[in-house]
């Protein structure tokens, strides 16, 4: 498949994502109007989706389909969007812009940005159950999907991969300590992706290990790039201002090992995570290959 054919893919899945998004809180539901809004700001505000994107990647990687995964897909940005939300506060990265926009609490307040950022993750679950009442998948593999939602997006995973990234700005001294922060804070909602639409597509129980380990790796690979980024990244693409971490004084992968070796440490990761998905017997492994290429390869 070409290099055009997977730009194709994603800016397809991404537009369609984006009109699911944008109808998934029933308009006859009694929502205060300033609550429905401040959700709407952050949740459309453009983005790669590319958590989404993979959660439908995996599904079709097991024969599954973008039609049944999408509840899920939608799941995952509403978690996400919340994280960022509440990412931004003041209380934790006091961030002015997100995607080139004022962040939520700039336009809505602190306490309005708070309650959205809850509102999301609670309708997560909700959109994530609708793949069984509306999609025929399984019930037993729906729940696994939310069991699994409730344990990556949870204490022990990016909530716990947040408290370690808070803690760690008094200095990080070990280099496992970042990593620790970088798989759980951003690792584990790509792992949840992934497995999720393993799910959905009917994966074999090694099948869900292989999705585990590429989103590990190339969750991880995603984090340091991203470290990398906002270093020598362009605040246009990126949509917010670069040297960020060095402004809140956060240690990083190039800290550590510097931009070179930071950038051969997402190759060796990339590399680890397709090899997982090219063992295991996947029906249709190309796009997760590609993505995992282009994850690699992005500049925003």
């Amino acid at each position: 498949m070409s290099e055009r054919s997977l730009t194709d893919y994603i800016q397809g899945h991404a537009e369609r994502i984006e009109r699911e998004l944008a109808g998934c809180l029933p308009e006859e539901w009694p929502v205060p109007g300033v609550l429905r809004e401040s959700m709407a700001y952050s949740l459309l505000a453009g983005g790669k989706r590319m958590r989404p994107i993979l959660t439908i990647a995996a599904a079709e990687a097991c024969g599954g389909s973008a039609e049944a995964a999408m509840p899920v897909a939608c799941a995952i940005e509403m978690v996400h969007t919340y994280s960022l939300i509440h990412d931004d506060l003041p209380a934790l990265d006091n961030d002015d812009y997100r995607r080139g926009r004022p962040t939520n609490h700039k336009v809505f307040g602190e306490a309005m940005a708070l309650l959205a950022g809850d509102a999301l993750l609670t309708h997560a679950f909700y959109m994530a159950a609708k793949t069984a009442r509306e999609r025929g998948v399984d019930a037993g593999r729906v729940l696994a999907i939310i069991e699994d939602l409730s344990v990556y997006a949870g204490p022990r995973g990016m909530v716990g991969g947040q408290v370690a990234d808070m803690q760690g700005e008094q200095g990080l001294t070990r280099l496992e300590e970042l990593d620790y922060i970088h798989l759980h804070k951003t690792s584990d909602l790509i792992v949840f992706s992934l497995k999720a639409g393993g799910r959905i597509g009917g994966a074999t129980d090694a099948q869900l290990e292989a999705l585990e380990l590429f989103g590990t790796n190339v969750g991880l690979a995603f984090q340091i790039q991203d470290d990398i980024l906002d270093i020598v990244g362009d605040e246009k693409k990126l949509g917010k201002q670069v040297g960020s971490d060095e402004k809140l004084q956060k240690v990083t992968y190039p800290y550590f090992i510097g931009l070179d070796g930071s950038r051969a440490k997402v190759e060796r990761l990339t590399e680890l995570g397709k090899a997982a998905i090219a063992d295991a017997g996947f029906p249709k492994p190309e796009r997760l290959l590609q993505l995992a290429d282009y994850l690699m390869k992005r500049d925003h």
